[in-house]
């Protein structure tokens, strides 16, 4: 898999040359992409900013045309060229004000249309990537990019972008004016841009390992709260609190002590540009003022000229306070860009087999499995499961159980060797397809909002509540959940509706059980249930499993009863092969684990 720099190397914030060029590169084509539909609404916002803008750039020019040529001509009893300038200062105010507005208006509907796809490409994104990336990709930094970052993004497009690109263009229109009211006086604001550049040049290069920081140490902020409030439990049970805090407090400390860099830096570069922008306006009142004197310029062209040299460094003073939000944001594209890159390790193919009725006929041949380019964890072996066998997998704890129901249920590929269903490469299939015919059951029995009803109903949408009773019935669910306060209309996730994890697991069965699939892999699904309900869920078990293929793994052997076939993994082997019976009397590790089972029962 080739990872990407902004998610490879989260943690890292010092990049090489070439490294930095690639992500700024992938960010600046992921905001072209964003941009793209929206081209003729963002040729729009261009027409607006460059008319409003020169509309509010023409009033010194207004203005020294009335001091200079409209008062004479009114003291001259000819009040038309007061008029005149009158009209144009009042049309340019209107122009510069409405269209403006409108600048604004537009921007912000382009903003949003970029966030909200940026959001939904996320989303969806992340969730099309395969189990591999989630494994290694915690859940706090996902959050952090679905929410500080695309915030982070929000408050630059909203507002920092607009600003920007406006004080850009007035600037821009601003310094036209005065080069044509004094070339001289030109020349002055145009030699105050070399300071303002060499400390923007300061500023960025600083910031930019601040930022950059500062999206990291934010990640790992959300992933510690996030990590304590979802191991809550635990953290009451053991007694954390004190540590976590401690834990919680350094993390957060770090972040402060980012955002008082940042603060500091911003703390020399503004006041660094009003000291240029105010020891040039100076500079233009003196040496205008001599000229004045000596009558080489006009008293109206330089009150212009002071109003527009003030009026060029107020855009600046903006500008620097959007560019510390320009380089937070960039920071925060680099790690949401770096994320898009990211490419699924399991793809559906370009030309699918179709599989529609599928039998759950399981074959790997000369099977090898690895995680990423690490070590071998299923060694090269064979394996046969005809179709509606009831398969149990034991062994010891990492010995690859889990690792085998996983490769059946396709959330990883093998590294080298075969894997079919029904004769079909699972390579070959179809998500639709595959879902379909394999289901997987795992411990954790996760809940969505949602009713009990709306829940069962994942298995097969648009179930109506008949089907939906006969699968909680099948697996013994159906008592309990009419005993919640709503029965199946219960909120699981509100006051009064909350299910223990037994009966968690009771619903999830149902869902399965009411996907019909070929394949259906237990998961360590009974490690949550009491002896009553692992027995009413067996149960439900020996009648359905009676037609489909199963692959149960447990660490309780009395899972084992109900399975026609024993496999035995042991340091990514499968070790031994046969029906409980047989592989009681052979007397190996099968033998050891069950004799040690029926010893804890007394």
């Amino acid at each position: 898999m080739s990872r990407s720099v902004g998610v490879a190397n989260e943690d890292q914030i010092v990049l090489g040359r070439a490294d930095r060029a690639r992500v700024r590169a992938r960010s600046w084509a992921l905001l072209r992409l964003l941009a793209s539909p929206l081209r003729r609404m963002l040729a729009l916002t261009v027409l607006l900013v460059v008319v409003s803008n020169a509309a509010r750039a023409s009033f010194p020019l207004i203005i020294a045309w009335a001091i200079d040529w409209a008062l004479p001509e009114l003291i001259a009893d000819r009040p038309m060229a007061l008029g005149i300038t009158g009209g144009m200062y009042l049309v340019s105010a209107v122009l510069a004000g409405v269209l403006l507005g409108w600048y604004n208006l537009c921007t912000a509907k382009v903003s949003q249309a970029m966030l909200l796809d940026l959001r939904l490409r996320v989303f969806r994104h992340t969730q099309r990537l395969s189990l591999e990336f989630h494994e290694n990709y915690t859940s706090g930094r996902i959050i952090s990019r679905q929410t500080s970052d695309l915030e982070t993004l929000r408050e630059l497009l909203d507002q920092g972008v607009s600003q920007l690109v406006s004080g850009a263009f007035f600037i821009l229109f601003t310094a036209a004016s005065i080069f044509i009211l004094d070339w001289r006086s030109g020349l002055l604001v145009l030699g105050a841009a070399v300071p303002i550049a060499i400390i923007f040049h300061w500023y960025q290069r600083r910031s930019e390992l601040v930022y950059r920081e500062s999206r990291v140490v934010s990640a790992r902020l959300i992933t510690s709260f996030v990590e304590t409030m979802t191991g809550i439990r635990a953290v009451k049970a053991f007694r954390r609190e004190r540590d976590n805090d401690e834990r919680y407090g350094n993390v957060a400390g770090e972040y402060r002590d980012n955002s008082i860099r940042s603060i500091n830096l911003f703390g020399v570069l503004q006041p660094s540009l009003v000291l240029i922008g105010n020891l040039t306006v100076a500079v233009v009142l003196l040496l205008g003022g001599f000229r004045v004197l000596e009558g080489g310029l006009a008293v109206g062209t330089l009150v212009a000229l002071l109003l527009a040299a003030k009026r060029v460094f107020q855009p600046v003073e903006s500008i620097a306070m959007f560019y510390s939000s320009l380089q937070a944001a960039t920071a925060a594209l680099e790690k949401v860009s770096g994320l898009l890159e990211e490419e699924p390790t399991v793809v559906e193919p370009a030309r699918p087999v179709a599989l529609r009725d599928a039998e759950g006929r399981i074959v790997f041949t000369d099977a090898e499995f690895g995680y990423g380019d690490g070590p071998l964890v299923m060694e090269r072996f064979t394996l046969e499961i005809p179709a509606g066998q009831t398969v149990a997998v034991v062994g010891q704890t990492g010995a690859g159980k889990s690792t085998l129901a996983k490769l059946i249920a396709r959330f990883y590929d093998l590294r080298a060797g075969s894997l079919t269903l029904d004769g079909v490469e699972l390579r070959d299939l179809s998500n639709t397809d595959l879902r379909r015919a394999v289901v997987m059951v795992t411990q954790e029995a996760f809940l969505f909002s949602g009713s009990v009803a709306d829940n069962i109903a994942l298995g097969k949408p648009g179930a109506s509540p008949e089907e939906i009773i006969l699968a909680a019935r099948a697996v013994g669910a159906h008592e309990f959940i009419l005993a919640l306060p709503d029965g199946y209309d219960t909120d699981v996730n509100k006051r009064g509706g909350r299910v223990s994890a037994g009966q968690r697991q009771l619903i999830s069965f149902a869902r399965a059980f009411l996907a019909d699939p070929a394949v259906l892999i237990l998961d360590e699904a009974t490690s949550s249930l009491d002896i009553p309900s692992e027995r009413l869920v067996q149960e439900g078990l020996r009648k359905l499993l009676g037609e489909r293929t199963a692959l149960i793994i447990a660490h309780r052997l009395s899972t084992v009863e109900i399975a026609d076939r024993v496999l035995v993994v042991h340091d990514g082997r499968i070790v031994e092969d046969g029906s409980p019976a047989r592989l009681v009397a052979d007397g190996g590790r099968f033998a050891a684990l069950h004799s040690a089972w029926r010893d804890s029962l007394v």
